[in-house]
């Protein structure tokens, strides 16, 4: 493997391309209308322009990719996550094309792109599940029996989805037919797929994740858990490994799961088995994602692994080089995805020109982006303008660090998620970690990031109070000392 295309952009498409070029391999980028001077474009060895800044006109064309690909002479693709690295129509393009994809088989791709496909092959090792039914529904009175015999509240999935699509929280059998209408046709719309089922509602979830890595030799293993719990919209905002959770003995259950998920599909590269889990720390699974997901660097902090190189070697056909008791959990990594988002205004995007714009550095703190100074956020993709990502000793030395590196870090132009982070850091529900999925709507209300201002305004006023009245005596005692500059006030 001599040469790699990244078939993403931004920072997903640098951090690949880093790796790359620390094991001697030239790498190749791929860049829409938008991106014409963007950085990764900039970093490569090669790039190709591949159309305009829709990605359905450029990153999400497999064809163009592949004749890229050809074009520059690469041996393989790299998908990073997002646009084409779980789609295994392109998958299958790219193996005809007599190219290696850096990434699981197409094969497997299908099985766990559905839910309920993922669900019948994890089943075989007797992995837990959230109770609920196993297969599609479409007949909606079959669907409100079966949602009874569940017990409400009950969740509606689409098996085809994620972030959040055609999923609906159905509290009783009244609104039923309703909900499940408005989830199909989200589905429909959102994947073309308006197959749902349907799973017990757990009311106070943690979402945790375990990390998996398998080659073409049979070895599977796990590289511990991520915390996403924090999120906004179903999607994440803040995630950390290790969990403030787990037991030992949990973590050793949930691992040997994941590795088991990934088995029932033969699987080979990175990819992530997600669980959720109850107040009572009973796990279930969710679903695989069969990429490299975009909170990978906590893991590589924890663990001194860097997936992207092992991604690499797993595809050209080299045996994982560590053992699973060779594995050990080394500190404690935060990431903070800071999105071109308003939080205060129900975290809808925003865009414009980062006028100004400065990373944090020092001990313990990683920035992956792909913007600098001066550079526009464009509409067309992922608001995500970087991963602040801090490690410490300790879970409490990680967040001392991330509230250094927020206040540090200087972005102006745009609104960012950066405040909300630093309210996330210091809100107790947090640094206790008794927290669950619905810490945004639990905690997190429009304001909430200025009362921390309103708070300093309201102390200040209150000293400036003390110090009048105290000035306001002075003056009435015609109190003067050598230590006092208050004087008092004479006409004439």
């Amino acid at each position: 493997m001599q040469k790699i295309l990244v078939a993403n952009r931004g920072e997903i498409a640098l951090r690949v391309m880093r790796s790359a070029r620390e094991m001697g391999i030239k790498t190749v980028a791929v860049y829409s209308d938008a991106d014409r001077d963007a950085l990764h474009v900039r970093y490569a060895d090669e790039s190709v322009h591949i159309g305009e800044a829709p990605s359905n006109k450029s990153y999400l064309v497999g064809s163009k990719i592949i004749d890229a690909c050809i074009k520059t002479g690469a041996d393989a693709i790299h998908p990073g996550y997002g646009f084409l690295s779980e789609n295994a129509a392109f998958a299958r393009q790219v193996r005809e094309a007599g190219l290696i994809l850096i990434g699981p088989s197409p094969e497997a791709m299908e099985v766990m792109g559905n839910k309920l496909s993922a669900k019948a092959a994890a089943l075989k090792y007797n992995i837990p599940m959230v109770p609920g039914t196993e297969e599609a529904i479409t007949d909606v009175n079959e669907a409100k029996k079966r949602a009874v015999e569940v017990g409400f509240p009950i969740l509606i999935k689409a098996a085809a989805g994620g972030g959040g699509k055609g999923m609906r929280i159905v509290e009783s059998e009244l609104v039923f037919e309703e909900q499940m209408q408005l989830a199909v046709s989200e589905a429909v719309s959102a994947f073309g797929d308006g197959s749902v089922f349907i799973e017990r509602y757990v009311s106070s979830p943690r979402h945790i994740e375990i990390q998996v890595l398998g080659d073409t030799h049979g070895n599977i293993l796990h590289l511990f858990e991520r915390d996403c719990s924090v999120q906004r919209r179903h999607q994440k905002v803040v995630e950390e490994a290790p969990s403030s959770v787990l037991t030992p003995q949990i973590r050793e259950q949930m691992g040997k799961c994941a590795v088991d998920v990934a088995r029932s599909v033969n699987y080979s590269g990175a990819g992530t088995v997600e669980f959720i889990m109850d107040e009572n720390l009973n796990f279930y699974f969710l679903e695989m994602n069969t990429r490299l997901q975009v909170e990978h660097p906590v893991t590589e902090l924890i663990t001194g692994i860097d997936l992207v190189k092992e991604q690499i070697k797993i595809a050209r056909g080299e045996a994982i080089s560590f053992k699973q008791d060779g594995l050990q959990i080394n500190g404690h990594a935060i990431e903070l995805r800071v999105y071109a988002e308003d939080p205060d205004n129900n975290f809808l995007p925003d865009i414009g020109t980062l006028k100004t714009y400065i990373t944090p550095k020092g001990p313990g703190v990683r920035v992956d982006d792909g913007f600098e100074q001066g550079m526009e956020i464009p509409i067309y993709y992922d608001p995500m303008i970087a991963k602040l990502v801090t490690y410490g000793k300790d879970r409490t030395e990680a967040i001392d660090r991330m509230i250094r590196a927020i206040d540090e870090y200087k972005i102006t132009g745009i609104t960012t998620t950066l405040g909300f982070g630093k309210f996330v850091m210091q809100h107790e529900a947090f640094a206790s970690g008794n927290f669950d999925t619905h810490f945004v709507s639990k905690y997190f209300t429009p304001g909430s990031l200025n009362k921390g201002n309103e708070e300093e305004a309201l102390i200040a006023a209150l000293v400036m109070e003390t110090l009048l009245n105290a000035k306001a005596v002075a003056i009435n005692n015609n109190i003067q000392t050598e230590d006092s500059n208050w004087v008092k006030n004479r006409r004439g």
